[in-house]
């Protein structure tokens, strides 16, 4: 602990005697009246002020628009159970619904989506009631303990509808609780949660089989109880010592980092252009991992990582990029951007271009002059996982 020390006049700007090595406690934390004023300080100040201010904005935007969900959900199986007319709009109630309303978002997918959230987390009825004063009549509960489901608070306020949404189809309630879980503890980005449901995390991990193991998952010590991994394809369990092993999204943002460090010492011309970067295809929000700009080839190169083995829609989805890029960001004296895949599968770590219609010929004889071979990313895979683990 830091021995507090005062300063020469006892008393700091803003008026505390409260010191630590000479620093204000306030100071980087509740504000800015110790500071010395300059231009710096005050764009800082704002900055930061700024950044809080949208990051609360998005937060309550997110709870009351999950929120919301539910009491749409709340009112269309009330309506469904007792409606006067029901008989009338009950067979195509969601495409009367969509039809009647008439407004953005308000669709027949959403209204199906709202009607299983409601049925299905019936432990967010009094957060509802609470927030819009809607008087919820008690419905059926949960078929499975109190310490296996998720305060409905945090739920709504660290998960976004969108991983409800991957959650509340899985049909088993244990799963469900430790899918929710790990998101709040982990951080996880839709992506990454849609990726460990796909690939059965819940079961591979071994918590399905021990009820009383997966109940420390919901304790106040995400650091000692978050999923570990030495292997990132055989998952310890947990509590073990985790102190030389990485979860699942450190390793994919260790290898991104010193991904990124391996593309520009190439010396092939790399300057690094942006990390997930936002893209919007279809309506879509999409991330991608790394992105470069080669002044050598005159184009972007743009580089995505999967902690899994080979998949072809992973291409595909990486060919949708780089024909993005080729659409909307490409300027005049650019040649057409390429993609580069990584795979990260247990034994045989694999990569593949993504070329998104460009002449093989073309590709052969100018961009893999400047561009790392096949052998050599692999090989950089092999390594990184080796040292990492």
């Amino acid at each position: 602990m830091n021995k507090k020390v005062m300063c020469k006049n006892e008393q700091c700007k803003c008026g505390c005697s409260d010191f630590a090595d000479g620093v204000c406690k306030f100071e980087s934390t509740r504000c800015s009246m110790g500071k010395e004023k300059t231009f710096a300080v005050l764009a800082n100040d704002i900055k930061d002020i700024n950044v809080r201010a949208g990051n609360a904005a998005k937060g309550a935007v997110n709870q009351l628009m999950t929120l919301r969900n539910w009491a749409i959900g709340y009112y269309i199986v009330e309506y469904e159970q007792g409606g006067r007319d029901r008989a009338e709009y009950g067979s195509n109630l969601m495409e009367n619904l969509e039809k009647s309303i008439n407004d953005k978002g308000m669709n027949v997918t959403l209204f199906k989506a709202c009607r299983q959230f409601y049925q299905t987390y019936p432990q967010i009825r009094s957060t509802v009631s609470n927030e819009f004063g809607v008087l919820v009549d008690s419905q059926k509960s949960s078929t499975v303990s109190n310490e296996f489901i998720t305060n409905p608070e945090l739920l709504v306020k660290r998960l976004s509808f969108s991983h409800i949404r991957e959650i509340m189809v899985l049909e088993d309630e244990f799963e469900r609780f430790f899918y929710e879980t790990q998101c709040i503890k982990c951080g996880w980005s839709v992506r990454e949660l849609r990726r460990q449901i796909k690939t059965n995390l819940y079961f591979r991990s071994g918590v399905s089989k021990n009820p009383k193991e997966l109940l420390k998952l919901s304790e106040d010590n995400p650091e000692g109880y978050a999923l570990s991994i030495k292997d990132p394809f055989t998952f310890e369990f947990l509590g073990l010592d985790a102190s030389g092993s990485l979860n699942e999204s450190e390793l994919e943002q260790a290898l991104i980092d010193h991904l990124q460090e391996f593309m520009l010492e190439l010396g092939e011309g790399f300057c690094f252009e942006a990390r997930q970067k936002r893209i919007v295809i279809d309506n879509k929000y999409y991330f991608i991992d790394l992105v470069f700009y080669n002044r050598l080839l005159h184009c972007n190169v743009i580089v995505e990582l999967k902690n899994d083995e080979f998949k072809h829609e992973d291409l595909g989805q990486l060919n949708a990029y780089v024909g993005y890029y080729k659409a909307n960001e490409m300027i005049e004296g650019d040649n057409p951007p390429v993609g580069i895949l990584l795979c990260t599968d247990k034994g045989a770590q694999m990569v593949e271009y993504a070329l998104s219609g460009m002449d093989n010929q073309l590709f052969v004889s100018t961009y893999m002059l400047h561009l790392p071979d096949k052998q050599k990313l692999e090989e950089f895979l092999r390594k990184e996982l080796e040292e990492i683990e």
